[in-house]
């Protein structure tokens, strides 16, 4: 299979094959591309989005029979757990993972579940698990009927969890959950890091009882390159920028922000700005270079760079060869089980519209 991509002499005559074969699978085919993919993958994309925006199209579209996913694994895991049955879902290069997502192993997060309801009863905490976990982890929120979320609608998950329990458990990113917590009004006190390590996650049983929401102590390596130092440099070379970052960012580095939100909102604020404006970007290098190119009467610069290098193993060669193998190569299964589960919290997500917050 690698030779047939090697025969091809450069990137432009792969595009046209990938072109080609796109017009011959016609509806049959979908093409998902999240925001943090190069620029030559999103323009062959048929939708391209944040996890969120794209896990609703997963679940919308009942015409196609191949969907390819351009973003990491957990993502085409998410849109094979709300495919159709005629469905296969396949992505480019498997091994584009997500380390954050590692850091919640199941065995651990059940282990801290019981740790947790041997100090409260199991009916006040909700489990609401971010989009970036594997099916497993997926699959336990929805067994104690919790909620996927993600940065486009941690307030909303939160909202609607808060309206039912009394407390939130929520992993694997400790710092989209403090910065939800903030934006709700949650007291510095009332939220505790559960150090996955530790026994009972390092805390005292007081502190638990106390808490309304726990915190994985997990983290994004693209978001948390960031720091306080970036964002004052910045401000200081440039005190006209408007400063926008994602909420996987340190709440220090929030806090120094004129804005902060998903990779969707990020992409509004840049479009929504004046011609001319300067605008100072936290998050991942390929969105920004992307959003420089489409907005040249606009300044957009990095705040620091920080590349995610799993969503860059999606390549033009391996987008090629999916396709060329067309629901055979790199294919996305979950096990029916925890797929029924997932299912359970994924749906509980989309249906958080009625919570949905300015």
């Amino acid at each position: 299979m690698q030779e047939a991509v090697q025969d091809y002499i450069n990137d432009k005559e792969i595009i046209e094959k990938i072109l080609k074969l796109k017009e011959e699978l016609g509806e049959k085919l979908l093409i998902l591309t999240h925001h943090y993919q190069r620029k030559e993958i999103v323009e062959l994309g048929d939708c391209r989005g944040d996890s969120f925006g794209l896990s609703q199209k997963a679940a919308s579209d009942k015409d196609a029979r191949f969907i390819v996913f351009c973003g990491v694994h957990f993502m085409a895991e998410s849109a094979e757990i709300l495919s159709q049955p005629h469905q296969i879902v396949q992505i480019p290069a498997f091994e584009a993972g997500c380390p954050m997502a590692d850091m919640a192993d199941i065995y651990i997060v059940e282990r801290a579940w019981k740790e947790i309801t041997s100090i409260v009863r199991e009916e006040v905490i909700m489990p609401i698990v971010y989009m970036n976990s594997d099916a497993h982890i997926k699959a336990f929120c929805g067994r104690y009927g919790g909620a996927v979320c993600t940065s486009s609608n941690a307030q909303a998950a939160f909202s609607w969890g808060f309206d039912q329990r009394e407390k939130i458990f929520f992993f694997p990113d400790q710092h989209l959950g403090r910065n939800t917590g903030n934006q709700m009004g949650i007291l510095p006190e009332e939220m505790i890091v559960w150090n996955s390590g530790e026994s009972f996650g390092g805390n005292t049983s007081e502190k638990i009882k106390k808490a309304k929401l726990i915190l994985w102590d997990g983290y994004c390596h693209v978001h948390t390159r960031f720091r306080a130092e970036h964002v004052l440099k910045m401000r200081k070379k440039f005190p006209e920028a408007g400063i926008v970052v994602h909420p996987e960012c340190t709440q220090e580095v929030i806090k120094l922000a004129d804005a902060m939100g998903s990779t969707s909102f990020i992409v509004k604020y840049v479009e929504d700005a004046p011609p001319n404006a300067t605008i100072i970007i936290g998050t991942e290098i390929n969105l920004i270079n992307r959003l420089a190119m489409e907005n040249p009467h606009k300044n957009i610069l990095e705040l620091h760079y920080s590349l995610c290098p799993n969503m860059f193993k999606i390549n033009l060669g391996n987008l090629l060869l999916s396709l060329e193998s067309i629901g055979q190569l790199n294919v996305v299964k979950v096990p029916e089980n925890i797929k029924s589960e997932s299912k359970t919290a994924l749906d509980n997500m989309l249906a958080l519209n009625t919570y949905a917050t300015s």
